[in-house]
């Protein structure tokens, strides 16, 4: 895919404008030279144009906002004045995998004031004796050579300088603290949400006791706590009658019933009695007569 047409397709219908970030390796420049970038993209502040093919860097629009540019694993060996003159504010640049050979090719980089970071990984010139000291000597301004310092020392991934300005903005939220009214709203929240929770969590209390009662046949001595109260997970449930004290109510009306009927079999033999009694009665007078 030729480069004009990648950066078309990476546009995804935004403006040039628009674009702080730009990502195109692996398509194809034409004669070496850059296509389809212009003036237009100028927020941008990444640009990366890996294995395009790139010799020259002739046609770099002016991007005065970038900062990180990188451009391994192309067929670039000089013109690298025209970063200074483009990208005056360039503080990371890749050279990996060019075809740089000696240092008289990086001395246009002395003009990149905010140059920290360089690297040159697979490039012929890091053959050179002495190769570390001389790019520092050379580059005074830049902290960083293929990823470590003079001292050996490993530079911060891109990731971890992000985290750094993310910590030093929610320091300044810090000390500034919420707006006024932020923390009423947010006590007035909580506290709507712990009502809701109770109440659901009531419902489904009182139905957990009752079933625990039922199943563990928990028994009331009536008797002695005749108003008793079973207090489960904070919800106060009425005396259950246990299974032992509906069977003796059934007993006792039982009960009554037997001597109901008992009571009514002697007075209908009673009756009975008194009838007997006077048929007799009357059978001695008819005979006295």
């Amino acid at each position: 895919m030729e480069m004009k047409t990648r950066i078309n397709q990476e546009l995804r219908n935004r403006a040039p404008e628009e674009m702080t970030q730009l990502v195109i390796d692996n398509c194809r420049c034409v004669n070496g030279e850059i296509e389809g970038l212009n003036d237009t993209f100028k927020k941008l502040e990444f640009l990366s144009m890996i294995n395009v093919e790139l010799s020259s860097l002739a046609r770099l629009p002016n991007l005065n906002k970038l900062r990180k540019l990188e451009l391994s694993n192309n067929r670039i060996s000089g013109g690298l004045e025209v970063l200074a003159e483009k990208c005056p504010n360039l503080t990371h640049l890749n050279l990996s995998g060019n075809k740089i050979k000696d240092l008289s090719a990086l001395e246009a980089l002395q003009n990149l004031k905010n140059l920290k970071s360089l690297d040159l990984f697979n490039c012929e010139i890091t053959t050179l004796e002495d190769y570390r000291e001389s790019i520092f000597e050379l580059l005074q301004q830049i902290t960083y050579l293929d990823g470590f310092d003079q001292e050996d020392n490993e530079a911060p991934d891109s990731g971890a300088e992000d985290d750094e300005d993310g910590d030093e903005d929610d320091e300044e939220e810090d000390e500034a603290g919420p707006p006024e009214g932020y923390e009423e709203e947010e006590e007035e929240e909580e506290d709507e949400e712990e009502d809701e929770a109770g109440s659901e969590l009531g419902e489904g209390e009182e139905e957990v006791g009752l079933s625990y009662l039922m199943r563990e046949e928990i028994q009331v001595n009536r008797p002695f706590l005749p108003a008793l109260k079973i207090s489960y997970l904070g919800i106060e449930l009425n005396t259950i009658k246990s299974k032992d004290e509906e069977d003796d109510d059934d007993y006792v009306e039982g009960e009554e019933e037997e001597e109901d009927e008992e009571e009514e079999e002697e007075e209908e033999e009673g009756l009975r009695g008194e009838k007997r009694k006077r048929d007799a009665e009357d059978d001695g007078e008819e005979e006295d007569d």
